[in-house]
């Protein structure tokens, strides 16, 4: 829209998300996702081609005529099995519980996931950590039913949260609700092991349900890279359909097809009963044609063999980028245990690099792509006018894109670096 239009009275103009808007700006000075002369170290997946020693790739998708009709709003029962047997498969061995079908909704992509969830949430207050994924400020916002209250992460402390403050937090706010990226988008922090499981323990015992997204629960740094094992807060849960655990996950990072939009919740049979009726009336459904395409995905050996090639492939540029990075005096506050990001912080920059919007200006001069610390101070309604953001001085860098790119991204990151603090 240009300056000279404007959206009819009855609409409001909605933020762009962080990546959203540094691709808008990008595009602006030539960007391409096909120009091979552009890093973006902004991007929100991984490559999507083909790895050393994963699985090939899907490239073709054969359409039932059956497969024309309308998908279930819940998913294809079929699929809906594949998952729920991945979940007992992966993470809960021998336990009485089990995840079936009914445990599990379909939907058409991550966003899709997570607003009919926020739909159906009641007159509550829903805490959230800062900082965390961008989107979350829009789907915090719109929906007016529940209250969200912010949690601040500490940079001084590596964004720790144990379950005490957690504790804490619940009981002294009054919350029903935790919405959380784990993973964290941005930080990598990883709550796993006994952590996660005094965290399911609290929201067992306070009935307040964990909202947790786990769409980088297979880029955990923290194992054994010869046997990477992935985290997910099912591996705690001890009644399937009593605990107010609810989990977020697609094929979008994890199998690393993003294109395809197609990505679940998996939770008690109550919850994604009312996810259901509220995707009846927010999105319809996902694609019946690639839900079907991808039952094969979940083949057991296909799951295991496409997380190795994960590992063995991100962990190098985990290191390359971390490396880069500070070697330029970018300091990282906790390194990254989960997730392809580093969470940058560029004190020791030159102004204005030192400032999360001043260096991605100055990197789009190179044709470098990074997202703003900003982005991810979720600020739901904007209720906190007039100030800085508490995170202006830092940035998200993506190692998402090929060894190369990463390589190139530094060459020309330095040349920024330098051209400032001459």
């Amino acid at each position: 829209m240009s300056s000279s239009e404007s959206a009819p009275q009855a609409f409001r103009p909605v933020p762009r998300t962080g990546v959203i808007f540094v691709t808008t700006e990008a595009q602006k000075r030539g960007f391409d996702p096909a120009d091979p002369d552009w890093c973006n170290l902004g991007q929100g997946q991984p490559e999507t081609g083909e790895l050393p020693g994963a699985p090939p790739r899907v490239d073709t998708v054969a359409v039932d005529p059956a497969d024309q009709e309308y998908a279930p709003v819940a998913g294809l029962w079929e699929l809906r099995e594949a998952i729920a047997a991945h979940y007992n498969r992966t993470y809960r061995r021998g336990l009485p519980s089990q995840y079936s079908a009914e445990n599990v909704s379909v939907s058409g992509g991550g966003r899709a996931s997570l607003t009919r969830a926020a739909a159906s949430l009641g007159l509550i207050n829903l805490g959230h950590f800062l900082p965390d994924y961008t989107a979350y400020e829009e789907l915090l916002d719109v929906f007016k039913a529940f209250t969200a209250i912010p949690i601040l992460l500490d940079p001084e402390r590596g964004y720790a949260f144990g379950s005490d403050a957690l504790k804490k937090e619940i009981l002294g706010l009054g919350l029903s609700a935790v919405l959380l990226s784990n993973p964290s988008n941005p930080t990598g922090k990883v709550v796993q092991g006994a952590e996660m499981g005094a965290w399911v323990e609290l929201a067992r015992g306070l009935d307040c349900a964990l909202l947790v997204d786990e769409f980088y629960s297979h880029y955990v740094w923290t194992s054994d890279p010869r046997a990477p094992v992935p985290v997910s807060a099912a591996a705690h849960v001890r009644d399937v359909n009593k605990d107010p655990v609810i989990l977020f996950d697609g094929l979008t990072k994890n199998w690393r097809y993003p294109g395809w939009r197609v990505t679940w919740t998996l939770g008690p049979r109550p919850v994604i009963d009312a996810l259901t009726s509220a995707g009846s009336f927010l999105d319809g459904g996902g694609s019946k044609p690639l839900q079907r395409a991808a039952l094969p995905l979940f083949e057991p050996g296909l799951v295991q063999r496409e997380l190795q090639a994960i590992h063995d492939a991100f962990r190098p540029k985990r290191e390359r980028l971390l490396n880069g990075l500070q070697a330029l005096g970018i300091r990282v506050d906790r390194v990254p245990e989960g997730t392809f990001y580093v969470w940058g912080d560029l004190a020791g920059l030159p102004p204005p690099l030192n400032d999360g919007m001043g260096l991605f200006r100055a990197a789009l001069e190179q044709r470098v792509i990074t997202v703003p610390g900003e982005f991810f101070d979720i600020n739901p309604g904007k209720r906190r006018r007039g100030r800085a953001s508490r995170f202006r001085g830092h940035a998200r860098f993506s190692f998402g894109p090929s060894m190369d790119v990463v390589e190139r991204a530094l060459q020309r990151l330095e040349i920024v670096v330098r051209a400032r603090a001459a």
